[in-house]
């Protein structure tokens, strides 16, 4: 993309916010939903960024969001609570969540939230620095338990979804900010690829037969995304979905079970304080130990620097930061879309 394509985040955000305001959330509601979005075009992750914005103003509209309300408290054992999130917005309901957390890991060290029938999450890294910047270390999880597209290892069934979960842990310099799915790819860049008339770059899906394809267009005539590990040795990537399944679905109660339709999500959430095991000098002497060996590593052939997790994702968001976001002319013009069905008047 071209420099006309760059846009001012804060304006971004704004006009992000406009539209949710207009579809019917309430000011800390839309707030969260828009900071949530633009903050993954920040990091780089443009599947997970504006582009989900037309498809949540739908959901908002026609019922599949709820727009009002508090999530459910199901159970609060101090360091342990549970919610049910009545499909209300996603990014709202993970930083109400991590500000509990951040209130409370102070006297239990540990703090841990599930949320069962979140609305979608959005990009799990977004939520990462809030922790790494006041010396927490963060895990969140999330699956989506309408969503059977991916198949189990040896399977051509879909039963699974893509089951991301992402770490944020704090180190001497920059923090290593971690978020990967249990499946080789994702859901939304199989269809971003199908509207762009795109292949994977390797075999990353299998047709309806169970053989390898790098067509995204297979997901539509009954294949499914691969897990970790492909055909090759997926049984990586189902033991992974298997545990954060559980991890979600079982500890939140709401998941697979309840048959549920749309796009929910369950969500565990896990803050770390280190000055309540051996103390943060200790932890990060550990963890910068370990990230300048994995920097100081030798490269192979091809390979000009081994980088660390989230290493590039910080360096886009600070370019995007100091000369605007980069949007296809795609996302773009979906938000003009949206903008023109609300009768909101945006500058993007």
């Amino acid at each position: 993309m071209s420099d006309a394509t760059r846009h001012d985040p804060a304006r971004l955000i704004a006009s992000a916010e406009a539209l949710c305001r207009a579809a019917g959330l309430d000011a800390p509601k839309a707030g969260a939903v828009a900071r949530t979005l633009v903050e993954a075009d920040l990091l780089g992750h443009a599947t997970h960024g504006l582009a989900l914005l037309p498809r949540y103003l739908e959901d908002m509209g026609n019922g599949g969001m709820a727009t009002e309300g508090e999530p459910e408290v199901l159970r609060d054992r101090g360091a342990c609570v549970t919610w049910n999130g009545r499909r209300l917005p996603g990014p709202w309901l993970v930083h109400r969540a991590l500000d509990l957390a951040l209130d409370r890991v102070g006297t239990y060290g540990t703090v841990t939230v599930a949320i069962g029938d979140s609305h979608h999450i959005g990009c799990l890294a977004t939520y990462l620095t809030r922790a790494t910047e006041r010396g927490f270390m963060l895990v969140l999880s999330s699956s989506a338990s309408a969503a059977a597209a991916v198949a189990p290892f040896g399977a051509i069934t879909g039963v699974l979804a893509p089951d991301p979960v992402a770490a944020g842990i704090p180190t001497d310099g920059e923090p290593i900010l971690m978020d990967v799915s249990a499946s080789i790819t994702t859901i939304n860049m199989a269809g971003r690829l199908q509207k762009e008339g795109g292949q994977f770059p390797h075999a990353w899906v299998q047709d309806a037969e169970g053989r390898a394809s790098t067509d995204p267009a297979v997901l539509t005539r009954g294949g499914t995304l691969l897990p970790a590990g492909g055909q090759d040795h997926g049984q990586k990537g189902y033991a992974w979905a298997l545990m954060n399944e559980a991890l979600t679905q079982g500890l939140s109660g709401y998941g697979r079970a309840d048959r549920p339709s749309g796009w929910t999500a369950s969500v565990l959430l896990q803050l770390y304080d280190p000055e309540a095991f051996a103390g943060i000098d200790a932890f990060r002497r550990q963890t910068s130990h370990t990230a300048a060996a994995c920097r100081a590593a030798t490269p192979r052939p091809g390979v000009a620097r081994v980088r660390l997790p989230g290493e590039s994702g910080l360096a886009h968001r600070r370019e995007a930061l100091r000369d605007g976001v980069r949007l296809s002319p795609a996302i773009v013009a979906g938000l003009k879309d949206a903008a023109r069905k609300l009768g909101v008047a945006v500058e993007i």
